[in-house]
């Protein structure tokens, strides 16, 4: 079966169809389901050729993965959001074109896909401070969205965040209240630019208590749990030893936990513990319960997200760049509790807003 004898199937026409199943807002959510279920039944699939033929267009969209000892996308997070974005491909008849360059030769990779002409538009991983793939590919004429922003960029843009700065102001402001004052942050590598926005959002709720900062209580590496195990064990050994610790990953905490608990001391009792969770897939925080207190956004869904901004870009060359930041929610957890000085007399503890598992986080779009 072609789209014409689909449309015909369901006395529509075939343009209302081809936008039913691309996902096109103008075309109500009862007849994209509608059409969706028809494509179905009658196993339908799009012929990417003539798709290609009919548009001009390659019907693919470019991935490039820098290799690189140091590099936060080499790590399984890239995997989540790669789903997330091929269903949406899928769903719009686009293929996958995955690009493995060194990093110091993407230029030439960009240059080169540009020049042969096998994909449509192209997912920019691991954004840095001032990243200079964001000049490049808007020289190239490429259509592009970022996942996360570039601290420092100067020309205009698509992207979509997490709002990574709020996240952490807002998790410090949490250990904060529970009477915490020795609060470590084990941060991401920080030439990335959403190590850059947590630890300015941690910062940030310090200085807004007039806590000062403690150089000896930040870290910043690859997320691993073999680097929140050593900054626990050279924090702990400190004089005056953090209560509790913030993370960037669910791996870091869970090698914090790790020390904690060999030293023969209860996280959450302790010690607390808030990490970021990006609710991936193969690495669960908890099943009913969290285990850790955590910030969390889907990486999942940021593929979803980000895949439908580019291929509405594609679509729509010439309009104006988009964005969107979302908002964490924080999901209170077992590793948290007051500090261990304060648990002697609870009546000196302030009380702490404890927000709803669904509850995102609001204020300022750092």
């Amino acid at each position: 079966m072609n789209l014409k004898d689909l449309a015909r199937t369901l006395g529509l026409s075939p343009t209302t169809v081809s936008r039913a199943l691309n996902g096109y807002p103008e075309v109500s959510a009862a007849t994209r389901t509608r059409v969706s279920e028809a494509a179905k039944a009658h196993n339908y699939r799009p012929n990417t050729q003539a798709k290609r033929l009919a548009t001009g267009r390659a019907m693919a969209i470019g991935h490039v993965i820098p290799i690189s000892t140091r590099h936060e996308i080499v790590n399984p997070i890239f995997a989540d959001f790669i789903a997330g974005a091929g269903e949406v491909y899928a769903r719009a008849g686009y293929d996958m074109l995955l690009t493995i360059a060194p990093d110091d030769d993407e230029a030439r990779a960009y240059r080169e896909i540009r020049s042969k002409g096998n994909v449509d538009g192209i997912i920019v991983h691991g954004p840095k401070e001032a990243d200079p793939r964001i000049p490049l590919l808007t020289e190239l004429g490429l259509p592009f969205v970022v996942h996360g922003r570039a601290t420092g960029a100067t020309l205009p843009y698509s992207w979509l965040d997490v709002n990574n700065a709020r996240a952490f102001e807002r998790a410090t402001e949490f250990l904060l209240d529970l009477g915490h004052r020795r609060i470590a942050l084990v941060n991401g590598l920080e030439f990335m630019d959403f190590a850059i926005r947590r630890r300015r959002g941690y910062e940030t709720a310090l200085a807004a208590r007039g806590i000062a900062l403690d150089p000896a209580l930040t870290t910043s590496g690859e997320m691993t749990e073999a680097q929140g195990a050593a900054a626990a064990r050279a924090m702990r050994a400190l004089p005056d030893p953090p209560t509790a610790f913030l993370t960037s990953s669910l791996l870091s905490a869970m090698g914090v936990r790790r020390v904690v608990e060999a030293a023969g001391l209860r996280i959450g009792r302790d010690v607390s513990i808030v990490t970021h969770d990006d609710d991936l897939g193969y690495l669960k925080n908890g099943d009913d319960e969290p285990i850790f207190t955590a910030t969390r956004s889907s990486v999942r869904d940021a593929g979803r997200r980000a895949a439908k901004m580019l291929l509405a870009l594609i679509e729509s060359p010439d309009a104006a760049p988009r964005s969107e930041l979302l908002e964490a929610v924080l999901l209170v957890g077992q590793s948290t509790g007051p500090a261990p000085a304060l648990r002697a007399d609870p009546t000196t503890l302030p009380s702490p807003t404890l927000p709803s598992a669904s509850a995102p986080f609001s204020g300022e779009q750092g």
